[in-house]
């Protein structure tokens, strides 16, 4: 059977010939062989293109950032399956269409006809609308392809999720996007009819501009062109013209989405290595983009208690006081008060042992039977309780003249147990000294006694 693409990919309608179409659509690949990029999964033998020219794609996820082919490579699937092919945006589509879909998908599985339905930002769908796909997947009544730039682990249903293959795209290289700029001026469908001095250093410009999106090089190619200087019949592209167009670029940064994530664990980590130029890099990256400084203060006060600890005590008042600052002035004041806490924090000694001991009090505080608080540090304040013993030997240490005692705190199932076990990073040591000043004497304590 021929197949049919219900939704055309390039989005051609009755008045689309009225319409200039963009660039990047214009030069749209139609093959695999004009497909640039993707080499581990494109290139011979490799496993995307071996499903794709033998007519045997299952249902799949490609995952990747904007502007690297993925619904290029849907239209390309499209163009290779004897299999009825449907495109559906998440965007503009809801429950009504999908359920139509189905409904024509199982008529066509009773003819022996199969469907790929492919879904662009499937990740706009919430769980119970990707629920609607599960059993037409189960049933084999449709194979779905979905598009996102979001983490599927975290935005795709977990029951859809593991009936798909993920497909990682990368971000185009700047020589994959260089090539695209000069087929670009060279092709029928682009300037190739036109008369354009544009020298290889400014393409480049635009290939390191883009960021790895083809979309985006090709749109400000496009704009390059159309605002050069025209002499004659010749379209001469100056650097001043480029410069002028990509002067405010707009910054990969997604405030909910999973780069949001990637770049407040570039920061953690940059400062957790002791990297204070990585760390303001990642900070400005957040901050010029738009995201609220009192989240990022807020992820610098927990640094200071999970990375560095009592190995510098200061951390925590210099984060602290960071946020302050934040919440009196805001933006973009307060970005230099940020820049002192995350440059502190990358300089300061570092120690997890804080954390280490809560994680590991949790487990046993999680696994462990629940004890009752010893009744020697219970509080007796009513008189049933007293008689009960609550608070019967207690003893209070601010009367002891080493102000130490060797009471038991811990349930007798966790007697001996040790959570904190201090570093020697800076004032750490100090602390680490204490600590086993204190286990000493206690042991000495019960070594005098009978």
């Amino acid at each position: 059977m021929q197949k049919k693409t219900n939704i055309p990919l390039g989005g051609d309608s009755l008045f689309s010939a009225d319409v200039p179409r963009p660039l990047a659509e214009r030069l749209r690949p139609r093959t695999l062989e004009d497909f640039v990029g993707q080499e581990h999964l494109l290139g011979e033998n490799k496993p995307l293109r071996k499903l794709i020219k033998n007519d045997a794609v299952s249902s799949m996820i490609f995952w990747g950032p904007p502007g690297v082919g993925k619904t290029t490579l849907a239209g390309i699937i499209a163009k290779h399956t004897r299999a009825e092919f449907v495109a559906f945006s998440a965007v503009t589509g809801g429950i009504k269409e999908i359920r139509d879909i189905m409904q024509k998908a199982e008529n066509n599985r009773a003819y022996g006809t199969k469907t790929i339905l492919f879904v662009d930002e499937i990740h706009r769908f919430n769980k119970a609308q990707q629920d609607a796909f599960l059993p037409f997947v189960e049933r084999g009544s449709i194979i779905l392809i979905g598009a996102t730039t979001e983490n599927p682990s975290f935005e795709i249903n977990g029951a859809l999720l593991s009936r798909c293959r993920v497909f990682l795209l990368k971000a185009l290289t700047e020589e994959n996007i260089l090539s695209l700029l000069q087929r670009a001026l060279l092709s029928p469908e682009g300037f190739g009819g036109q008369k354009i001095t544009f020298d290889e250093d400014s393409l480049r410009i635009i290939a390191r501009f883009s960021d790895g999106d083809a979309r985006a090089a090709l749109s400000t190619l496009d704009m390059a062109v159309l605002n050069g200087e025209m002499k004659g019949d010749v379209t001469f592209v100056t650097e001043d013209t480029l410069k002028e167009i990509i002067s405010k670029k707009s910054l990969l940064y997604d405030k909910k989405g999973e780069e949001h994530y990637n770049i407040i664990s570039a920061l953690h980590k940059s400062m957790r290595n002791s990297d204070p130029d990585a760390a303001v890099y990642w900070l400005s990256r957040m901050l010029e983009a738009g995201e609220d400084p009192l989240y990022v203060a807020r992820r610098v006060v927990r640094f200071a208690g999970e990375d560095v600890g009592l190995a510098d005590p200061n951390a925590l008042v210099q984060a602290v006081a960071a946020y302050q600052a934040c919440h009196f002035i805001g933006m973009p004041e307060c970005s230099v008060h940020l820049t002192q806490a995350v440059v502190y924090m990358a300089l300061a000694p570092k120690s997890n042992a804080l954390d280490v001991a809560y994680m590991t009090a949790k487990k046993d505080a999680i696994d462990q039977i629940a004890e009752p608080v010893p009744l020697v540090i219970r509080n007796g304040v009513t008189k049933l309780m007293r008689e009960l013993d609550y608070g019967k030997g207690y003893q209070y240490a601010h009367d002891t003249a080493d102000k130490l005692t060797d009471m038991q705190c811990l349930p007798d199932s966790l007697l001996g147990r040790e959570y904190y076990r201090p570093t020697e990073q800076g004032k750490e040591k100090i602390f680490k000294e204490r600590l086993e000043y204190i286990k000493d004497w206690k042991r000495r304590r019960k070594g005098k006694k009978p």
